[in-house]
């Protein structure tokens, strides 16, 4: 089992920043793949970022390449989402999620959730 507990949602107005963390416990952190899904309200969730349990590969979804960043530090176990440039279309429940597998960008192949933080972008 894998516990991820996500933090760093806020307010914040178009064009700023957030930075969003998630704290893995449970079972061997380092071994994962890890993505970033968010659901905005009477939408389905949707991939955001993920990278490989190496940090050496990442994907984003083209909405948010060059405004977001996800990065890991498999040392403290946390993955972070670096978010910039915010637009009141990032509004949206963000989750974390782990994946034993091959670095995937569908919700299904995730094994563990987190429960999600709230990031909220005021035009």
């Amino acid at each position: 089992q894998v516990r991820l507990v996500e933090s760093g949602g806020g307010l914040v107005q178009a064009g700023g920043s957030l930075r969003l963390s998630c704290a893995a416990s449970g079972r061997t952190f380092s071994i994962l793949d890890m993505g970033w899904f968010r659901q905005a309200p009477g939408k389905e969730r949707e991939f955001v970022a993920a990278i490989t349990w190496s940090g050496g590969s990442t994907l984003y979804t083209d909405s948010v390449k060059g405004r977001f960043t996800i990065s890991r530090d498999n040392a403290k176990n946390t993955l972070s989402l670096q978010m910039n440039n915010l637009r009141p279309e990032d509004t949206a429940v963000y989750y974390c999620a782990a994946d034993s597998g091959v670095l995937t960008t569908s919700a299904y192949d995730y094994d563990f959730w987190g429960q999600g933080t709230q990031v909220t972008v005021s035009s």
